[in-house]
């Protein structure tokens, strides 16, 4: 898909015509600290927002609502006539959109889709509203706090990816000639997203989507990385005591699991991953 990369000085018609073109026929996922986010905006636990307006086992926003004359369907969170019913919780898909994020050599690029500015298609009088940096843009929207919520999110993937290499590779496994654990890697970055979320047993999921911190709610960063210590935590009492190659083969496709949902859940591409961590498990010994 083209893509087009701009700039924070870059001005563009980003000023909301407040149509609610935006808010149907979307795909919004949401991190975990979204999710909790989201639910202390509605007033709610997470874990029953999380069955009321989510798909996806918790990483997507449902839209189910009245659909518009495009016959898109409205997010469970839009209201007619209103607009957001959670607009300061909201995720940082809906304050970017229609901008799009992309982290490279550390680093975040900005960019839309296509070469024609999206809300040119749907809300044409946004031509008639004032121009915004796209610096203007971001700081209006309030995305800071949300973007290091990604950020922190993208590094806590990586550590739980790591905890699925060490499994096969710092083990039997690998020198053992299995070659399930990198087959199933491999279907799993392919696989539907509910059926991967079926995969994760019921206790990985909740320790992934509805971790138990009660504070630090309001601070993205710390609210990750304790999350990130609950996941660590998690699976030092669940692994230690493995022993024969198939314990070890099943565990690290299951953290896989996780990790690839999680990847889903911060608007990476699981099946890229996938890929790019079977071939680095194969430059280090193991087979498929």
């Amino acid at each position: 898909m083209i893509t087009t990369k701009i700039s924070l000085q870059d001005n563009l018609p980003l000023t909301c015509s407040r149509k609610g073109t935006c808010c149907h026929g979307n795909l919004v996922y949401i991190n975990p600290w979204e999710l909790v986010s989201l639910a202390k905006e509605k007033n709610i636990p997470p874990r029953e927002f999380k069955e009321l307006y989510c798909d996806f086992g918790g990483i997507r926003l449902r839209f189910n609502g009245k659909e518009d004359a495009r016959n898109k369907p409205a997010c469970s969170q839009y209201i007619e006539n209103f607009g957001c019913s959670v607009h300061l919780g909201r995720p940082l898909a809906c304050r970017l959109f229609p901008i799009g994020r992309q982290i490279q050599n550390e680093k975040a690029h900005y960019l839309f889709q296509g070469t024609e500015f999206p809300c040119l298609n749907g809300c044409s009088e946004v031509t008639e509203l004032p121009l915004l940096s796209v610096g203007e843009y971001l700081k209006g929207q309030e995305t800071d706090k949300f973007e290091k919520a990604q950020d922190e999110y993208l590094d806590l993937m990586q550590n739980l990816a790591d905890i699925a290499f060490t499994l096969l590779l710092d083990t039997n496994l690998a020198s053992s000639g299995d070659k399930e654990t990198l087959r199933q890697w491999r279907i799993m970055g392919a696989e539907h997203p509910e059926i991967l979320a079926e995969r994760i047993s019921p206790e990985w999921l909740d320790c992934l989507l509805l971790p138990e911190i009660k504070d630090d709610l309001e601070d993205s960063i710390l609210f990750a990385q304790k999350h990130n210590d609950l996941l660590q935590s998690k699976a030092q009492r669940d692994f230690e005591t493995l022993k024969t190659n198939q314990e070890f083969q099943e565990a690290s496709v299951l953290i896989m699991a996780v990790t690839l949902h999680l990847a889903r859940s911060i608007g990476a591409n699981p099946k890229s991953l996938s890929e790019l961590w079977i071939e680095t498990a194969k430059e280090h010994g193991a087979l498929e």
